[in-house]
């Protein structure tokens, strides 16, 4: 029986799939997600990826290219609810809510922000790592990929 995991094993390897491993963009999607997490940091990283993404994503094999969609989607939807954010923020100081009013605001929609980009990365490096797709890049939550806290 052990001859037989270690032969299963073996074949699950990443050194049993070289093709996979090498895919075409698939090191530029894993920078940029490196890039995005470290936009937790420095802000400025962030742009740097995206640009990045969309400059491979014509490139890139099929599977990879999804990785690459599923990254520009998490920026400009950031960058949207960013946008939505600072728009609420100034209304609430245009109609004289208290001041503590816009900045609860900001911290829930900060660690609401920061939570939603770190689970969206996660799912993404732990899905190309894998070697698979993204289920639905075009989601607005985590890719397709169901997210529990509980072991299964």
């Amino acid at each position: 029986m052990s001859t037989l995991s270690s032969r299963v094993a073996a074949a699950l390897h990443d050194d049993a799939f070289p093709h996979l491993k090498a895919s075409r963009g698939r090191g530029a999607a894993i920078v940029v997600y490196l890039l995005f997490l470290g936009s937790v940091l420095a802000v400025v990283t962030a742009p740097v990826g995206v640009l990045i993404a969309h400059w491979q994503r014509g490139r890139a094999e099929a599977w990879v290219a999804t990785h690459l969609q599923f990254q520009i989607r998490t920026f400009w939807l950031g960058m949207l609810g960013g946008g939505l954010f600072v728009a609420a923020w100034q209304l609430l100081g245009l109609v004289g809510a208290p001041a503590v009013a816009p900045w609860a605001l900001g911290y829930v929609y900060f660690t609401a922000c920061l939570i939603w980009m770190v689970a969206r990365c996660g799912v993404g490096i732990s899905r190309l790592t894998s070697n698979e797709p993204v289920r639905d890049p075009t989601s607005l939550a985590f890719g397709g990929a169901r997210v529990t806290l509980a072991d299964e």
